[in-house]
């Protein structure tokens, strides 16, 4: 490991406890910024209502009042995503009715991307909406240091993540972070090799930044606007934070193929930054003739910084 990534490792690798949420309240008091929480939802009727729940009545309506704006960005659920996170207190936004003269592209990226039009917060937070035993420390911890250190811009949660009904301490780190990820960032950006979670779908960023940043439409959205934050704003000015344990819902060894893909391409962009051929990515199912190729496009297309987009000016102005 780069002596600078252990220095890094040193000072902007926090706990979730080095900040009580008094502390992190009278900070925003005294700041004057604003919180936004968004969480992208595609059929997560099962868990999205209870996240919702925790965030409004600990860090919203309770005593330590740290969130100003809490979004369900829905992309298409065909379950009752939408009126479960109404229901529990969230906005909802739905994707197609943001921005609506650029056909939305499907993907997560193009979901938090989208959602910088539709919150206004100082800082943006973004939480997955399959988290299980969701605690109020995943926004606590991550816009913990957005809120006390004014050089930190962008900030990732660290956690165990145990494999199925494994304990913590089990199964860490993703099978896409540990196997494609990892070893990609050590390898062609060795100052990012100190992140825990560089995959992870919880951190939080100045909305300053965030505008400023192409986003991939897909699955390669976090290691994209990790690499772009490094770059544009320096290793000194990112961080992350250790929130414990996360659990969620897991895909199959295909679906992290396809996400793997799609990684990987994202990296591969910001190596080269030329003219590369579209790819797609065969896989095999066994059928009644035995192995049958199936073929999907790996996501490509990325969105232009939000600062670009005339409606956010127009908006902005406004």
């Amino acid at each position: 490991m780069l002596e600078e990534v252990e220095d890094w490792l040193s000072r902007r690798s926090w706990s979730v406890a080095d900040r009580s949420p008094h502390q992190l309240t009278a900070a925003k008091r005294a700041s004057g910024t604003t919180v936004s929480v968004v969480l992208p939802a595609l059929d997560e009727q099962a868990t999205v209502g209870r996240i919702v729940s925790v965030i409004r009545e600990e860090l919203m309506t309770g005593p330590v009042p740290l969130v100003d704006e809490l979004v369900v960005v829905d992309s298409g659920s065909t379950d009752r995503t939408a009126e479960v996170a109404a229901a529990a207190g969230a906005r909802v936004e739905h994707r197609d009715a943001i921005l609506p003269s650029l056909p939305a592209l499907p993907g997560k990226g193009e979901v938090l991307w989208r959602s910088l039009l539709v919150t206004r917060g100082d800082v943006v937070c973004f939480v997955d909406a399959d988290l299980r035993e969701f605690s109020a420390d995943f926004v606590t911890g991550i816009v913990g240091p957005l809120l006390t250190e004014p050089d930190v811009q962008f900030v990732k949660a660290m956690y165990d993540r145990p494999l199925g009904t494994a304990v913590a301490g089990g199964g860490q780190g993703g099978r896409v972070t540990e196997l494609l990820a990892r070893p990609v960032l050590n390898m062609h950006w060795p100052r990012l090799a100190g992140f825990v979670q560089p995959l992870g779908g919880e951190y939080a960023a100045r909305r300053a930044l965030l505008e400023q940043l192409p986003f991939p439409v897909g699955y390669g959205v976090e290691l994209g606007l990790l690499v772009d934050a490094l770059h544009t704003v320096g290793l000194d000015a990112l961080a992350q934070v250790d929130v414990g344990v996360r659990r969620h819902r897991h895909q199959d060894g295909q679906a992290l193929g396809r996400m793997a893909a799609a990684v990987y391409r994202t990296a591969q962009l910001r190596l080269a930054r030329g003219h590369l051929l579209r790819p797609e990515l065969t896989q095999f199912e066994r059928g009644p003739r035995g192995f049958e190729p199936r073929t999907y496009a790996v996501d490509t297309e990325e969105r232009p910084p939000m600062a670009s987009v005339a409606e956010y000016a127009a908006r902005r102005v406004a």
